[in-house]
């Protein structure tokens, strides 16, 4: 059965047809204002038989995809507030491809789905309890698509049954991922929490944004912009493109990416602790796909769990691919973020 995959960010849409694992249709719509650009991609792919949405933010209720009709799309509006860069996006790719394609069923698949099975102590925040039984408090996790996959592909080419995914791209997190269950992650009740990202903050003192809070520096609403819009890369370095960040050779760049790297491998640290051990350790998404130089600059600060690199093999690499030296305790992998795959495969398995 033909799927449509409709991967919505925070600016772009990326669309792809496939047939089983093949990609035969795909077009990436940069900026994507909502409105147009679908139709024109329908009109040149093949037929399709359902479609899969990329949502962030599946809230408490969602642990596994949904076909679409008007209460869970109405459920995942209500949600926005949680995840206000991507929600909207999903909501109008979902509009979009109703318009066009009204007779075809829609599948959601949400990233926050695949961390349901954390347990208790991992997902529980230490806050008053009506927090958490009244509004839903947790840790939710997010980036569970592009986990899934990237572990499941790891330990096909390395082996192993306790690994870590790094997805580094615009957004950032970590899991642990123990026989292909999530048991730790970085993100948290919102995508803004763990690592340093391209624009947003990461984990920072919540006591600081009390204080900018209580002195009026920042009303709620800039205090949200800010961290989720001006911080990260740009707030450090000027650029929230970490190839950017890299040419730059100023001291604020090179300070952007101490901090990049120290946050990554003191997440990754975390990650192993909650695992027990670790056998691979996987890089995926755009920075963790493409950026060697942040690859062994983490890796380099990791030799304390015996995890090592070959430099030419790291450099060099292409695909799917193990990096890690001759005789590392650990694994490296890189593996090629495949998010559609793993959408595709919740609409067959949701549709029979």
């Amino acid at each position: 059965m033909g799927v449509l995959v409709v991967n919505a960010g925070s600016s772009s849409l990326k669309l792809s047809v496939l047939d089983g694992d093949d990609v035969v249709a795909e077009r990436t719509l940069e900026r994507w204002d909502g409105t147009g650009g679908v139709e024109e991609f329908l009109a040149d792919a093949p037929e399709v038989a359902a479609v899969g949405h990329r949502v962030v933010h599946g809230g408490p209720d969602f642990a596994g995809p949904v076909v679409l009709d008007a209460g869970s799309r109405a459920s995942i509006e209500r949600l926005t507030d949680l995840a206000p860069l991507h929600q909207p996006r999903a909501l109008a790719g979902i509009d979009a491809v109703t318009s066009l394609l009204p007779d075809v069923p829609q599948v959601a698949c949400f990233d926050t789905a695949f961390h349901h099975t954390m347990p208790g102590f991992a997902a529980t925040y230490a806050v008053p309890s009506r927090w958490r039984d009244e509004w839903g408090v947790r840790r939710y996790g997010f980036h569970g698509l592009s986990h899934a996959y990237a572990s499941r592909r790891a330990a096909e080419l390395a082996g192993g049954s306790r690994v870590v995914t790094c997805h580094l791209g615009a957004g950032c997190s970590l899991a642990a991922v123990r026989d292909g269950r999530s048991v730790d992650t970085t993100m948290g009740f919102t995508p803004l929490a763990g690592l340093v990202m391209a624009t947003r903050s990461g984990d920072v003192d919540p006591g600081l944004l009390v204080w900018l809070l209580r002195k009026g520096k920042l009303s709620a609403a800039e205090l949200e912009d800010e961290l989720e819009h001006r911080s990260g890369l740009l707030g450090l370095s000027g650029s929230a493109d970490l190839r950017d960040v890299h040419r730059a050779g100023t001291p604020e760049a090179e300070l952007a990416v101490e901090v990049f790297v120290h946050r990554l491998r003191q997440g990754i640290a975390a990650m192993v602790a909650s695992l027990g051990g670790v056998d691979a350790v996987v890089f995926t998404g755009g920075v963790g796909e493409h950026d060697a130089l942040v690859r062994r600059r983490t890796v380099d600060g990791l030799g304390f769990l015996g995890v090592a690199l070959d430099p030419e093999r790291n450099a060099g690499r292409t695909g799917d691919e193990v990096v890690s030296a001759d005789g590392s305790a650990v694994a490296v992998v890189v593996v090629r973020a495949r998010e559609d795959l793993e959408i595709a495969a919740g609409v067959r398995r949701v549709l029979g």
